[in-house]
């Protein structure tokens, strides 16, 4: 992989002392922001192609400073142009040119500081943040509060997942962002446990389009945010951390030096699904905090603990799931919990060396406890404190361990940001790439930390094996989630299931309904730069050649990704493009049989492999030529799929 590059921003600021409201618009002139002052409060509304996309919104903080939501005096405001080219190298493209206008309006309170609200506008993104500037000898801030809100029209309906309660389910160790989404629901509608929602968060503005709200730049400096509970007139403001969140350890507040600027909450709108499942907002307002120490490999890796559970963490068959990775060209395996227990330093170590002679990397789980849960996995005690982190960071690059999975964090407060962000930086002193489970949502971190790789953050595949429900329902996730969590980040599903069923002898455990196909589809619609696989050793014997070649070479990174068609909980189609190759997955979330027409201009003439399903749901291929118009009609079986590659 290629080191993260960056062009610098450019500003072309122009200051301009006009009255309120103010506007400005995208490049292309579609989005329009304007900002205003009513009775001293400062507002916003967004409109997308005339059409109003966000109703006033409320603006402002609540500080140690004063209140910046309420008695402002408008200053006046700069506009510049920015424009910013830049490379990733483990996200859903690869080269971004990122063009915006720029509206800086700054505010006074009755202290006399001053509040600058930035608004960036691109084509279909806003990027929203504030400035707190320094007055006199005052060096530091508490923001208790934010202002901030979204007011959507009230026919909107949402796609929206809540925050759980603290401290609450297995072992104590939520919120970790895993539970189910609401489905085209009226706003005003209590979430499920009363506490809001997390982001990013879906709306539908009736027949006009499609909203996404998000937030990225969260790094040591501020609390992770959520959206509170809607209104009965459809407004959700920006909430901090709940008090209860790991354990009570840690404000929940953000305190900040002076001058301070808060992350950026990020606002995705368009007449369909495009600029959602496309939007690069996330990376586009932030920049890399430190340089890399290596040339961080990403990959595919084995696991066996997602089938095979905690039995399997011994060394005998991690032998067995590094053959399985070796077979399939896997770059890794991941050696998941309990592993100094079971398998002990001394045989791990010949383990990662017999892992390297067949070109497989290690990457090994470990708890993030330190006494804010009750997970009693081990290790612990290790990665939340630093004298300890540093030295065993320094083993396992003496060993060749490649990359870390850490687990258990459970809530947003400034203190836990510190926490993945002190893991990161060390880590990357080692040459460690982090996967963070149990957790919460990354934002902007892929481009933040070059050895951040990605993160759980959902209601993942662990519940297929744990929960029939969650398995019967897994085809309808497979079309909300392309939409929600993983739009704006890498998102650890842990995808491809080709046991019938979720157990080591297929005689007990969750039965799966979903095609093989259908499986196959995920390695590609779901996008994270590590992708662990659901696959056991038996699959090699079971499945035919065709699927083994398509898993031996499928990528994990991309150059590109264009959403082709679909709707929430009906289905999804995305194309993604790796070098000069591209993947087009398609998945039936429903259970009834579907034909659909594909418009892939990017393969018009072109011979391409298609894998669909049988009448028994097991994996068939041919070979195709594209028409010079591009379309390609698919039939999809009930919670079935399709595989096309140009490989």
């Amino acid at each position: 992989m290629k080191k993260i590059a960056s062009i610098p921003i450019f500003f072309f600021p122009c200051t301009v002392f006009a009255d309120l409201p103010v506007q400005i618009s995208g490049p292309d002139s579609n989005v329009t922001v304007q900002v205003n002052l009513k009775e001293g409060r400062p507002y916003y509304s967004v409109s997308y192609k005339g059409d109003t996309f966000l109703e006033d919104s409320a603006l402002g903080l609540k500080t140690s400073i004063g209140d910046f939501s309420r008695d402002l005096i408008y200053l006046g405001e700069t506009r510049n142009s920015v424009e910013k080219n830049y490379e990733l190298d483990r996200a859903k493209v690869s080269q971004v040119t990122y063009k915006a206008n720029q509206l800086v309006t700054s505010f006074e309170n009755e202290e006399g500081y001053t509040l600058n609200i930035t608004f960036n506008v691109s084509n279909n993104d806003i990027g929203l943040s504030y400035k707190l500037e320094s007055q006199g000898e005052q060096a530091r801030v508490i923001v208790y509060e934010e202002a901030t809100s979204f007011n959507l029209p009230i026919d909107a309906t949402s796609f929206i997942t809540p925050q759980a309660n603290a401290m609450t389910g297995w072992m104590r160790t939520k919120p970790s962002y895993e539970e189910g989404y609401t489905f085209d629901e009226k706003l005003g509608t209590p979430s499920h446990y009363g506490l809001g929602y997390t982001f990013p968060a879906l709306f539908k503005n009736a027949d006009k389009g499609w909203v996404l709200i998000s937030e990225t730049g969260v790094d040591s400096h501020y609390v992770g945010s959520k959206l509170s509970e809607s209104s009965k007139d459809g407004i959700f403001k920006v909430a901090f951390p709940e008090k209860e969140e790991n354990a009570g350890i840690g404000d929940n507040f953000a305190a900040m030096q002076m001058p301070a600027t808060t992350p950026w909450r990020t606002i995705t709108v368009g007449s369909d699904l495009e600029p959602i499942v496309e939007t690069t907002v996330s990376f586009d307002l932030v920049d890399p905090l430190y340089e890399p120490s290596i040339d961080y490999k990403m990959g595919r890796a084995s696991w066996s603990w997602i089938v095979w559970q905690d039995q399997s963490i011994n060394y005998d068959d991690q032998i067995k799931y590094i053959d399985l990775a070796a077979a399939l060209n896997f770059e890794y395996i991941l050696i998941d919990n309990w592993w100094d227990q079971k398998i002990g330093r001394e045989r791990m170590e010949k383990l990662i060396q017999y892992a390297a002679k067949k070109n497989v990397s290690v990457i090994l789980w470990y708890n993030s406890n330190g006494w804010w849960n009750d997970a009693p996995q081990t290790p612990q005690d290790i990665m939340n404190n630093a004298i300890a982190r540093k030295k065993e960071m320094t083993w396992l690059q003496k060993v060749g361990v490649k990359g870390l999975k850490i687990d258990f964090f459970g809530g947003d407060k400034q203190t836990t940001m510190k926490l993945y962000e002190d893991i990161l930086s060390d880590a990357n002193d080692y040459g460690l790439g982090i996967t963070f489970h149990g957790c919460t949502l990354p934002r902007g971190w892929e481009r933040m930390y070059p050895n951040f790789v990605t993160s759980e953050a959902v209601l993942a595949s662990e519940m297929l094996v744990f929960n029939q429900d969650q398995l019967d329902r897994h085809a309808y996730s497979a079309t909300i989630l392309p939409y929600t969590r993983n739009t704006t980040a890498a998102m650890d599903f842990a995808p491809v299931f080709l046991n019938h069923r979720l157990s080591r002898t297929q005689e007990t455990g969750t039965i799966r309904s979903t095609t093989d196909t259908f499986e196959l589809a995920t390695s590609v619609l779901y996008q994270s730069p590590i992708q662990h696989f659901g696959l056991t050793p038996n699959n090699l014997a079971e499945q035919p050649k065709h699927v083994i070649d398509f898993l031996k070479q499928v990528p994990s990174v991309w150059d590109e990704t264009q959403f082709i068609g679909g709707y929430p909980g009906k289905y999804t189609s995305i194309a993604r493009r790796n070098g000069k190759d591209w993947y087009v997955a398609t998945v039936n979330g429903e259970d009834v049989a579907k034909k659909l027409t594909l418009k892939l201009p990017m393969l018009a003439n072109k011979r391409v492999i298609h894998l669909s399903d049988d009448e028994g749901k097991k994996t068939v291929r041919q070979v195709l030529k594209v028409p010079a118009s591009g379309e390609l009609s698919l039939n999809l079986p009930a919670k079935g799929g399709s595989m096309i590659y140009s490989h």
